[in-house]
């Protein structure tokens, strides 16, 4: 008994990935790319929905050739979308059905900032008129609530057909030891007070809002499909959407700490550890973080933050 306890609990056997497939949207790049690496590692067949096709055919083309000269299980297959448009989760889901009998995890991930204003530089109703009202877009809104809010509900109901097989046919052991689960990416920003926090942009607060609370309510519903559905709520990490660019691999190289107008406690990683190169946080926090939640059936409806303790210096009502 005692070795078959200490087999359980060993890593090999909690992370072992081969025969689970996941969907990462918005998985080319970022936190996206930072979740799609950890389950190809551990032997995950991996779909990525991405809008720029480009970087999807690099990001496919490079890690799947990676795959091969390491001789490991996992894959990662593109897919072009538009995760904000409801026609589209049921083409995508469609199009994932068409390549596999099921799908274990799906990680609605994709995210966008627009919108940002410029802080007033006096204290009259005017200038903050001209900051909050006039220099923010409807249009603003509408592209950021639709790809970070509206989108992810879209595809969660979308996909529960193909979650629902693989819990049902429970697919070898595989099938029984990972439930089938919808994984949310908030944000920080879901429960911040302090604007800065995101870049100055109600529009991505907003959104980030919606999604983070939601995500209890939508697995709440979900409870009779045994279907759980959690959520990530990431701090800083370097991305596109922080920096603007990516390169080829998906990854994005930003400025140092101090260029960001959010204080991080925690202690980062060293780099020849995996940690960071510049500011936030790093690859191997949201691998951790992501095997955790894939393997663990007792977290259900719950959020992690992974800020680097940034809530413990800028209020918030998380």
């Amino acid at each position: 008994m005692a070795d078959l306890n200490l087999k359980q609990s060993h890593t090999n056997s909690l992370h072992d990935l081969r025969g689970v497939v996941a969907v990462v949207t918005g998985g080319a790049s970022g936190i996206g790319n930072m979740i799609t690496t950890a389950l190809l590692s551990n032997g995950a067949t991996v779909f990525i929905i991405d809008r720029n096709e480009d970087l999807l055919n690099s990001v496919t083309t490079s890690y799947n050739d990676a795959i091969r000269q390491g001789g490991l299980p996992g894959r990662i297959i593109g897919l072009a979308g538009d995760v904000g448009k409801k026609t589209e989760a049921k083409r995508l889901a469609d199009e994932v059905g068409k390549h596999t009998p099921y799908v274990t995890v799906l990680f609605n991930n994709a995210g966008i900032a627009d919108g940002s204003f410029t802080p007033p530089t006096s204290n009259s109703a005017a200038d903050f008129v001209d900051a909050f009202f006039n220099k923010v877009s409807e249009e603003a809104f509408d592209r950021v609530l639709r790809v970070n809010a509206f989108g992810p509900y879209w595809l969660t109901f979308a996909f529960l057909p193909l979650l629902e097989k693989w819990k049902e046919n429970g697919y070898g052991e595989e099938g029984r030891k990972f439930p089938p689960q919808v994984i949310m990416t908030s944000s920080m920003n879901g429960w911040t007070k302090d604007s800065s926090t995101s870049g100055y942009s109600y529009p991505y607060m907003f959104s980030k809002y919606a999604i983070g609370n939601a995500t209890a309510t939508i697995a709440r519903d979900l409870l009779p499909l045994g279907i759980r559905v959690n959520g990530i709520a990431p701090g800083l990490f370097v991305t596109g959407l922080s920096t603007g660019s990516s390169d080829a691999l998906g990854q994005s190289h930003g400025p140092d700490q101090a260029q960001f107008p959010l204080q991080i406690p925690v202690s980062q990683l060293p780099v020849e550890l995996g940690g960071p190169q510049n500011a936030g946080g790093s690859r191997r926090d949201i691998a951790s973080l992501v095997l955790f939640l894939i393997s663990n059936w007792y977290v259900n409806g719950e959020t992690i933050l992974i800020d680097g303790g940034s809530f413990l210096m800028h209020p918030s009502s998380y």
